[in-house]
């Protein structure tokens, strides 16, 4: 008679292992967003009340589940809406829509033809707001419009051009500056440059561009994740470029073609995702943690000083043992995390007008894993 019992019981714990693709974004205010984490969504306001302050439930209806494989949010800046690609594992090409002064969610159909929804890298554009993303050997075009909530009718991905990346560059990474497209980590390019293709004129640049490091050194040609970051008028001048291995937390300025070197994230995380506000760099790590590091666009002596500090008032309501799940199901204490695709695989999603990319997790609820119950099961039976 024990058996349906521990059944039940294995039944429970498997029904409440939920996926989770958590993203980090801001408003137009610059309040910062946290969303899918501990099953809800954040506003932790603006940075100032960081370090000390307690983050507002903004939950509400229509939100995506925030269980993609790759889910990505971007700023839409003049226009104050998030938007979230990915964000439904059983509705990748949908693209959910939060404005933010409405706090309030809609769903934007798309048609995706040959693009791939679950594997793709991608910006959206500041001056244009025009999504673009490599995916499938071609680069697309998403036109949002100025979109705060959805149409009634579908977009359409557009196939505007072919690659003119060998098929082993899987893994674009992808940063936007000056309503350029910047790739990094190109096979053929070296390191420290970039890759470039110029928005308005539709083209890629014929040479790759130089970025070097001030007092000696190389951005390294290798994976990692980028952030733009916002200036209170006009497109982005600089972006931050951060290694899979954490190592350092390089800002390249485009206006100068020069790079800085600053302190890498104190959590080494080749999942962690970023976000960019006009004086801050976020991340959010597998596990849920929020960090930021303080930026002052110039002043490379504060930036130096700058070290990466915890965003308190995020871990206040959403602490990073129970927060990188994003469904409905509230976590308990004791979970575990297991992390089953990161932000650097093939589907690594790059910087945006204010970008940021979930990793997707696994999470089991309650003090027993499901692995820890087939064994008990076994030893009853």
């Amino acid at each position: 008679m024990r058996l349906p019992t521990f059944v039940s019981l294995f039944l429970l714990v498997i029904s409440q292992t939920v996926l989770s693709s958590p993203c980090v974004s801001f408003d137009s205010s610059f309040n910062l967003l946290a969303f899918g984490l501990d099953g809800k969504d954040w506003n932790a306001g603006t940075q100032e009340s960081w370090a000390n302050g307690t983050a507002a439930d903004i939950t509400a209806n229509g939100r995506p589940p925030f269980d993609g494989v790759n889910t990505t949010c971007y700023l839409a800046q003049f226009f104050n809406a998030v938007y979230v690609l990915n964000g439904n594992s059983s509705d990748s090409s949908a693209v959910h829509i939060y404005d933010a002064a409405g706090k309030s969610w809609s769903r934007q159909s798309v048609i995706t033809g040959s693009f791939d929804a679950t594997n793709f890298a991608a910006i959206l554009d500041h001056d244009t707001n025009v999504f673009y993303a490599l995916s499938q050997g071609s680069l697309f075009y998403l036109n949002m419009g100025s979109m705060t909530s959805a149409n009634s009718t579908a977009i359409s991905w557009i196939d505007a051009d072919k690659s003119p990346y060998p098929s082993s560059y899987t893994s674009p990474v992808m940063a936007l500056a000056q309503n350029h497209i910047h790739f990094l980590d190109v096979p053929g390019v070296p390191a420290g440059s970039a890759d470039i293709f110029v928005i308005h004129y539709n083209y890629f640049q014929p040479a790759s561009q130089p970025y070097p490091v001030a007092g000696g050194g190389t951005i390294p040609a290798t994976q990692g994740k980028t952030a733009s970051f916002f200036q209170a008028e006009g497109v982005q001048q600089e972006f931050a470029f951060i290694p899979e291995d954490g190592s350092a937390t390089y800002v390249i300025n485009v206006e100068t073609n020069t790079t800085e070197a600053y302190t890498g994230p104190s959590t080494k995380d080749a999942a962690a995702t970023y976000a960019a506000s006009i004086t801050a760099l976020v991340q959010l790590d597998s596990k849920g943690n929020v960090m930021f590091f303080p930026y002052t666009e110039g002043d490379v002596s504060v930036n130096t000083a700058a070290t990466w500090t915890k965003v308190a008032a995020i871990a206040a309501v959403a602490p990073a043992t129970s927060s990188s799940a994003s469904s409905s199901t509230t976590g308990t204490a004791g979970e575990t995390q297991t992390i089953i695709s990161g932000g650097g695989g093939p589907t690594t999603t790059g910087s945006a007008s204010g970008h940021s990319s979930g990793s997707l997790a696994v999470r089991m609820s309650g003090p027993l894993a499901a692995a820890g119950l087939v064994g008990v099961l076994a030893c009853v039976l």
